[in-house]
């Protein structure tokens, strides 16, 4: 490359290291973080329930439907369903690595509603919920009651009310999953009574469907004579147990049979199947999930702070308790690698001096290395990657490769100018006339070795593609500073003195 315009205009070489530097640094603080990538296909989960129903009658009348109607969605490859013996329905389907989750859970979401004129009467009272599956678990807490004042079901009702709200609205939050129970209204049947009255469940679910229920029943008065038009109320929907007691389910003789003679009607939990108990106290256990692309260490900041919030106004007795963590483990295999990276960063700077003995000399690959791997993080942000073990390993072994480039340059500088050349801008211009097609066939030769991992198809293409894309990346930084700011900085700082060599070369002319 012959006159690089770089030598004389330094002040532009260095403006474009500092934009580069900069770009990466901004990047560096706003990218996603997390322990891996994110490898795990696009899964959208169906869920719902046939209450009163055994396994054999929920796989016939709810999953077979809604397998047949599923199977064959766009970039579909496999799903798996599971009936348990209390009538709950799970059926997760996985898509092709790439899919939208978005549409993969819309393209879902249309097959199932054609399904469900297949599906019982019960299953579409209670719905059919379609939605995206999230894998990556930010935190597991727990909410106990520490003096034992409240039951489980108390801690997780107010969990679900107060608590889960206000973590839904965290940006970045994908999915908050309750492993407790909530409250409800449970009806317990007396069959020995009910016997004796010649009364079935049937007649009970069809009295309470009868009398409780939200309806408009119009207004009166809309076109007759009067001045004035008045909206009819009903009452809607039951709420207490007094309202339940009273609905009547026959009258006779002037006599009315209430649901309260036949049956027992309390306040109770939604299942019985399960106990919840933290550290021996009754408590709830709750999972957030992390929405894709978010940053785990500030959701999870924000989750501690919405805690330290919440703590204000929780009742007496109320406790949170952190069981796990993503930090954990970030923090603690993070803390490994930028170890790792800043050792290596001393270990290289270190090696050039010993080959090159000039303070000077050193400095110029230092800043090079400096100002690749921060570029190499603006790379990184454009491409939709995260900041993950895998990226930063990438650039631990990269940082013997970008500084290859700037000492090829320096070395040939000072080459140079121990051959007789006393002005620096010279023995730059030359050096560079000789190097400059020799720096940029290695890079490239290099880089097509690491290129092809981006095509590389199915989970293992995802996995390895942000390590070769990075370390390429960097790579090519490296090439860019090599011909841009490592010229201007030799130009600038270079100086032979009388009766004294710059430094050692590693080459030796004759």
């Amino acid at each position: 490359m012959k006159n690089n315009i770089f030598i004389d205009k330094y002040v532009m070489a260095c403006a474009i290291s500092i934009v580069i530097a900069l770009v990466g640094y901004i990047s560096m603080s706003t990218l996603p973080v997390e322990q891996y990538p994110d490898i795990a296909p696009p899964t959208v989960q169906i869920s719902t329930g046939y209450s009163g129903a055994d396994e054999n009658t929920v796989m016939k009348s709810v999953i077979q439907p809604l397998e047949e109607a599923i199977n064959g969605v766009t970039d579909m490859t496999y799903m798996t369903s599971k009936a348990s013996s209390n009538g709950e329905v799970e059926i997760n389907v996985y898509f092709k690595q790439g899919t939208d989750p978005d549409m993969a859970a819309v393209n879902v979401q249309n097959r199932v509603t054609r399904s469900q004129a297949l599906l019982p009467a019960d299953v579409n009272k209670v719905g059919v919920k379609v939605e995206k599956r999230q894998n990556n678990i930010l935190q597991i807490f727990a909410v106990r009651s520490a003096d034992g004042k409240y039951d489980e079901d108390f801690v997780s009702n107010y969990v679900d009310i107060n608590i889960k709200p206000r973590l839904m609205r965290i940006s970045g939050v994908g999915n908050v999953l309750s492993l407790g129970n909530t409250y409800a209204l449970r009806i317990w049947l007396k069959p020995d009574v009910m016997a004796q009255y010649g009364l079935t469940p049937n007649d009970v679910f069809a009295a309470i469907g009868s009398q409780s229920f939200v309806s408009a029943v119009g207004s009166l008065g809309e076109q007759s004579e009067n001045s004035y038009q008045y909206s009819m109320q009903y009452k809607g929907t039951l709420k207490t147990i007094e309202e339940f007691n009273n609905i009547v389910l026959r009258t006779s003789g002037g006599g009315m049979l209430q649901l309260s003679d036949v049956a027992e009607v309390q306040i109770g939990a939604m299942s019985y199947n399960f106990t919840s108990n933290i550290m021996d106290k009754p408590g709830a256990l709750f999972m957030v999930f992390a929405a894709p692309g978010a940053n785990a260490t500030k959701v999870n900041a924000g989750i501690s702070k919405m805690f330290e919030e919440a703590k204000q106004t929780m009742p007496a007795g109320l406790e949170f308790v952190t069981l796990m963590t993503s930090d954990d483990f970030l923090f603690a295999a993070f803390h490994n690698v930028i170890e790792t990276l800043v050792i290596a960063i001393i270990l290289v700077i270190l090696v050039v001096f010993f080959f090159l003995q000039n303070f000077k000399a050193t400095i110029i690959p230092s800043i090079s290395i400096i100002v690749s791997l921060l570029g190499t993080f603006a790379i990184v942000k454009m491409a939709g990657f995260s900041l993950n073990i895998l990226t930063l390993f990438a650039l631990v072994l990269a940082i013997g490769t970008v500084v290859d480039d700037a000492i090829v340059v320096v070395e040939a500088v000072m080459a140079k100018m121990e051959n007789g050349i006393s002005d620096a801008r010279e023995a730059t211009r030359q050096a560079m006339n000789e190097v400059s097609v020799a720096v940029v066939s290695c890079t490239l030769v290099f880089m097509a070795v690491f290129i092809p991992v981006m095509f590389m198809p199915g989970t293992s293409g995802t996995f390895f593609t942000q390590f070769g894309v990075t370390i390429a990346s960097s790579v090519g930084l490296s090439c860019i500073s090599a011909l841009t700011l490592c010229p201007a900085l030799c130009a600038i700082m270079m100086r032979v003195t009388e009766g004294e060599k710059e430094g050692k070369s590693l080459t030796y002319y004759t």
